[in-house]
């Protein structure tokens, strides 16, 4: 069984798409998911999108925070395509992060956007 400190991390990021925007969101998020599913160090990415209400979920595992870091060098140029297109409303995160990953989120939660850390207290992984 895994400790609180231990295991994957989870992202669930919830986002709201522009008006006017929905066609060339889904475009950029397809191409940023195909590009970590070749290059990218997640163990999963699944993107929901509801169209009827305009808001896109984006589940990502990782290993670790170093899977996080290196997420993050590689796609930022993904990313930023995709922020064009909504913003982030909600962005939670479910294990334990490293001082520098929690540094790099900050500033989310310092710009007002609802953010929540939840530790972990009991687990297991079948697929890692």
């Amino acid at each position: 069984m895994l400790k609180p400190d231990e295991g994957p991390i989870l992202f669930r990021n919830t986002m709201r798409i522009f008006d006017g925007h929905l066609a060339e969101f889904t475009r950029v998020v397809r191409r940023a998911v195909e590009f970590v599913e070749e290059h990218g160090p997640q163990l999963m990415v699944d993107v929901f999108i509801d169209e009827e209400r305009m808001l896109a979920y984006s589940y990502q595992l990782y290993r670790d925070s170093d899977a996080i870091r290196e997420h993050w060098r590689l796609s930022d140029p993904y990313i930023r395509d995709v922020m064009e297109h909504c913003e982030v409303e909600r962005f939670d995160v479910h294990g334990h992060l490293d001082d520098g990953i929690r540094e790099g989120l900050r500033p989310m939660a310092e710009g007002g956007t609802p953010f929540t850390i939840t530790r972990r207290a009991v687990g297991f992984v079948r697929f890692a």
